[in-house]
């Protein structure tokens, strides 16, 4: 850590604090963490008793507000996304429908703001069958740039042997796939007065990012890209711990027949995920992800509307302020622009980049 520390240039210890670099001009900024509650969405949402998502106020949405939102901020374009629970609050043949309206929405944008906006398609997951016909139709019908997949459904998370099928559609379709934590139930998680998208938001992302590949999900489809939300929640801090676990004694209790992954390899697998910057735009946060991949791996995010909070509020433009503590112009444009339109070559074609 020391070493990537030095050399992304932050202040080690005793070294003088680094100058805050000048992040670029204008509107260049594509947004791959952003989120859309279409009208219908929102009102089933609260009809059923979703009046905060991760105990953060349940926010509106309106294309408007988006497109005004980033043009103050910069940002050219945003992939939009359903957040957590998804479409997880309704059952068979409702779940299905709101995952088409939802998908099909996005898709209208396309059309009205062709230059602004992209999508990834939420999925009537945990509904694997249902989720596979959404998936095609969203992808190869609708051309929506991706999909988003919550960390655990019912409590059961990415790398689950059930979600086999889904994952050998989307490696077919070489799908970039956006890893949204999902909130735990009061059940499963410490009683404590903190929202979980304080805290435990970053845990659920690491622990789907772990069992995707302790069960060589992301070896079984290499060509499946997956994005983990904020920095990728713990990942980068516990990449140690976690590539070492099967020369421990976990190692002779590997399942049979599940590939055991050597730390060479964990390594590997942790630097081929793409991390975003949403609500961790900050030195420590950029250096634990730079300390495990490259930085043509990290993508920008706000997590707008939900991240309206914790924005500068002294008139600033700058939605990360503190990515300049990190990354000089020419890296912070790789990072906001040139880096997520690799990812998504229709937005790409679309804004012209």
């Amino acid at each position: 850590m020391g070493a990537a520390v030095l050399a992304v240039g932050l202040p080690a210890a005793n070294a003088a604090p680094v100058r805050r670099q000048e992040p670029p001009s204008g509107t260049y900024r594509v947004d791959l963490h952003a989120h859309f509650l279409p009208p219908d969405y929102r009102a089933a949402l609260l009809e059923h008793g979703h009046i905060t998502i991760g105990g953060y106020p349940t926010p509106t949405w309106s294309p408007e507000d988006a497109l005004g939102f980033m043009d103050y901020y910069g940002i050219q374009a945003q992939a939009l996304s359903i957040s957590d629970p998804g479409v997880t609050f309704l059952h068979g043949k409702e779940a299905e429908d709101m995952a088409r309206y939802c998908n099909s929405y996005a898709a209208g944008l396309f059309t009205s703001h062709a230059r602004r906006f992209g999508a990834f398609a939420v999925l009537p997951m945990p509904d694997v069958l249902a989720s596979i016909t959404e998936a095609i139709y969203a992808l190869d019908t609708l051309r929506l740039d991706g999909v988003v997949l919550l960390s655990a459904y019912d409590g059961i998370y990415l790398g689950d042997p059930r979600f086999e099928p889904l994952m050998m559609t989307l490696n077919q379709r070489k799908a970039f796939v956006f890893v949204h934590p999902a909130a735990i139930p009061a059940g499963a998680k410490p009683d404590l007065p903190l929202p979980d998208f304080l805290e435990e938001f970053t845990f659920d992302t690491t622990r789907a990012a772990t069992m995707m590949m302790v069960t060589g999900m992301t070896q079984r489809y290499p060509d499946i890209r997956f994005q983990l939300a904020h920095a990728g929640g713990t990942v980068p801090f516990l990449s140690h711990r976690i590539s070492v676990a099967s020369q421990t004694v976990l190692g002779d209790l590997w399942p049979a027949g599940t590939p055991k992954p050597s730390v060479l390899d964990m390594k590997n697998q942790i630097s081929r995920f793409y991390y975003d910057t949403a609500l961790s735009g900050s030195a420590a946060a950029m250096a634990s992800v730079l300390a495990v991949t490259s930085s043509d791996h990290i993508v920008f995010g706000s997590d707008w509307p939900f991240s309206a909070a914790t924005l500068p509020q002294s008139g600033s433009t700058d939605p990360a302020p503190g990515l300049s503590d990190v990354f000089d112009a020419d890296q912070r444009m790789d990072i906001e622009h040139r880096n997520p339109l690799r990812q998504l070559p229709r937005l790409a074609e679309a804004v012209g980049g």
